[in-house]
């Protein structure tokens, strides 16, 4: 076997070994892309369906980063005199696909992939705001809601942005770290099994209420 071929060998593993750390890098962030789609579908009961995989987000991000430095420390290491020696390699340009430019893109697009989490929310930065309503005292309610499949900022601002298309809803202010969601809204024009009709139906699941 000769040097080109060990070449074209090693140039396809390295490849695979990509196609394997974009996989983890998109895994990792699914439980926050998902609600994003959810917003921009339409369907809201699909925000939540990769939430499982949230536990194994730090090993995902693991694979990843292997993967990667692998792959850049292949590409930059130096040549042996075998390949030195060996014309083809000398004249012969690697095709893109093989190249340090498709690498960095590669590497480009897993950091944004496993950053999503952190901008999640942005995406529903541009929703209408919700104008702020008079509501009598008597009429003013507040309920928290404990609940289940919330993994990220982005998780929370979907909730908040169905929630708030409500009518009667004064505030709604969702939290994944404390996997709650607190409303204040007015009981003569929205009901607490209406608020938490919405949450359900976002993909989410309200497992208790006070």
């Amino acid at each position: 076997m000769n040097s080109q071929e060990n070449s074209n060998i090693e140039s396809g593993n390295n490849n695979k070994l990509l196609g394997a750390g974009l996989v983890s890098a998109i895994a990792a962030s699914l439980c926050c892309i998902t609600p994003v789609l959810a917003l921009v579908s339409g369907a809201s009961g699909i925000a939540s369906t990769f939430s499982w995989l949230d536990p194994l987000r730090p090993y995902l991000i693991g694979v990843t980063i292997l993967v990667l430095a692998f792959a850049w420390y292949q590409k930059l290491k130096s040549r042996t005199e075998e390949e030195i020696a060996c014309a083809c390699d000398v004249d012969e340009k690697p095709n893109f696909w093989q190249s340090k430019k498709f690498l960095g893109l590669v590497t480009v697009f897993a950091v944004v992939m496993m950053a999503f989490p952190l901008y999640a929310d942005m995406f529903y930065s541009s929703q209408d705001q919700k104008q702020t309503i008079v509501v009598e005292s008597d009429n003013l309610n507040t309920a928290t809601f404990e609940i289940k499949g919330m993994t990220c900022s982005g998780c929370a601002s979907h909730i908040e942005n169905d929630v708030n298309k409500l009518d009667g809803i004064v505030k709604v202010d969702a939290s994944y770290e404390d996997a709650n969601a607190t409303v204040k809204y007015d009981n003569s024009k929205v009901t607490v099994q209406e608020i938490k009709g919405v949450i359900n139906g976002t993909g989410y699941k309200v497992i208790s209420q006070r």
